[in-house]
């Protein structure tokens, strides 16, 4: 049985039709799966009896002749970051490499809820800090499009596994384009809902302000499944919205013609002349759908990377403060003090990356600096956050690019953190502002690299992004 290319309507239609069985498609997703690993090292472990089990759950359904859930017996892969009850969870980092959660994140729960089979956790940056799935200790992750590249990060296990065909869906975290790039990188869909859509309780923290759980996929309609599935109110998160949840897969296939598009005049300056184009030909295709298009500007752009990386590093030094060899963290057997011993499990155990934004954050917060850095950036933040709403007064929508580049080569940034952190210009802008955003295939390069393109719209406005989504895919937008 070919997995690579299966859809989740695919999937369902299966199933129905009796062409095979949960249990024949999961065991066929986990022996392919298994077998392509090695080559991109995109799951850290796979979980046989758990999926089976969730299999078996869904062919006892049809055997009952009762209504299939939205993603019954759809193979999954979900992000190392995100807790799974009796599953090793590791953030990619040496401090959990044993550490085994005794509860469900909520989106795992929805996802099991609604049929899904998880295969395994995919590889990410260590705590989700990187750009290019390089900071993980268990060995970077390779693109399934070029194996010498990187995929992207600090989600690029989710979506290696759907571009590999490992997976149907994934879902991955994005704290300043952890989704976007990595999708854009291997040349599929990628989701940021907004802010508060998704529950982040079971997420392990990187950046609480900023962090989102998202879907990949290979389409727009499973990326929109994927979300009503995961998406709504959580009582264990406070920080989740009340708003209600609209059915994206209703409304996909609604003409756009009139739509208007804003292309943010900042985000196209010293755009590398291939990335360019293939945005300009993607753009070209919403005009033929009848969109108009208008230049907008969003004027403290300049100052988001800075911003960004005062806020994100703050609350990475307070949110990974918890983890210091006390009671489920790797712990260091060569300290004779407490203190020696919080100092020798971070430092043992701890990445380069996770250090220096530790380091970063703590600077940040301390005192006589938490004026001068911290609360300035929370308020340039608001800035950047009303540029947006000015926006979406005059546009339905913005186009961007997602990166200034394609994947670039394994080791060809990991020693300069400050170029490593630019590949992020135009993905963190959202992420400040808590808008929805997502990536889409829209070609590739001379070298057959894919190159994304963002969609941006306003606060809870998913649906009307999967639409313009969904008719750029229809129209061909795809390939470029």
């Amino acid at each position: 049985m070919d997995v690579r290319s299966l859809t989740i309507d695919q999937v369902q239609t299966g199933l129905r039709n009796k062409t095979f069985s949960a249990m024949e498609l999961t065991t066929s997703a986990l022996a392919f799966a298994q077998a392509e690993n090695p080559k991109t090292n995109a799951y850290l472990l796979f979980c046989p009896e758990r999926a089976l089990a969730a299999a078996a759950k869904v062919d006892e359904l049809i055997s009952n002749g009762e209504m299939l859930p939205p993603l019954a017996g759809v193979p999954i892969g979900v992000k190392d970051v995100i807790v799974t009850k009796g599953v090793r969870t590791t953030c990619g980092s040496k401090i959990l490499e044993k550490y085994i959660p005794p509860y469900n994140a909520t989106a795992v729960d929805r996802l099991e809820a609604a049929g899904g089979v998880i295969l395994g956790k995919a590889n990410c940056d260590e705590f989700a800090m990187g750009s290019s799935n390089e900071n993980s200790a268990f060995g970077p992750v390779r693109n399934p499009v070029a194996l010498d590249r990187v995929p992207g990060g600090s989600s690029g296990g989710s979506a290696a596994v759907v571009a590999q065909g490992t997976a149907v869906v994934s879902l991955g975290s994005d704290t300043g384009g952890s989704i976007r790039q990595p999708a854009s990188f291997c040349g599929v869909v990628g989701v940021t809902p907004t802010y508060g859509r998704v529950s982040r309780y079971g997420l392990v923290a990187f950046a609480s302000s900023l962090d989102h759980i998202g879907p990949f996929s290979r389409n727009v309609a499973d990326a929109a499944t994927l979300l009503k599935v995961i998406a709504g109110r959580d009582s264990m998160d406070a920080t989740s919205a009340f708003a209600p949840v609209p059915d994206y897969n209703a409304t996909l296939a609604q003409s756009v013609k009139g739509m208007r598009l804003g292309l943010p005049k900042e985000y196209f300056a010293g755009l590398a002349s291939e990335t360019a184009s293939k945005i300009n030909k993607g753009i070209e295709v919403l005009e033929s759908l009848g969109c108009t298009v208008e230049e907008v500007s969003l004027p403290h752009t300049e100052y988001a990377i800075a911003t960004y990386y005062i806020i994100c590093t703050a609350e990475v030094s307070s949110n990974l403060a918890r983890f210091d060899g006390v009671r489920y963290t790797a712990r260091s057997e060569k300290s004779d003090t407490l203190s020696d011993m919080y100092r020798n499990s971070r430092g043992e155990n701890f990445g380069a990356e996770a250090k220096r934004r530790i380091m970063l954050g703590t600077y940040v917060l301390s005192q006589g600096y938490y004026d001068a850095y911290y609360l300035k950036a929370q308020r340039v933040r608001n800035l950047i956050t009303q540029d947006f709403a000015k926006a979406f007064e005059k546009v339905d929508a913005l186009i961007t690019p997602v990166s200034p580049f394609p994947a670039f080569k394994i080791g060809e940034k990991v020693n300069d953190p400050v170029q490593m952190y630019l590949s992020d210009i135009y993905t963190i802008t959202g992420s400040l502002a808590g808008i929805p955003c997502m990536s889409v295939p829209c070609g590739n390069t001379v070298e057959g690299l894919p190159v994304g393109m963002q969609l941006l719209t306003k606060h809870f406005g998913e649906e009307t992004m999967f639409r313009l989504a969904y008719a750029f895919e229809t129209a061909g937008g795809f390939a470029g």
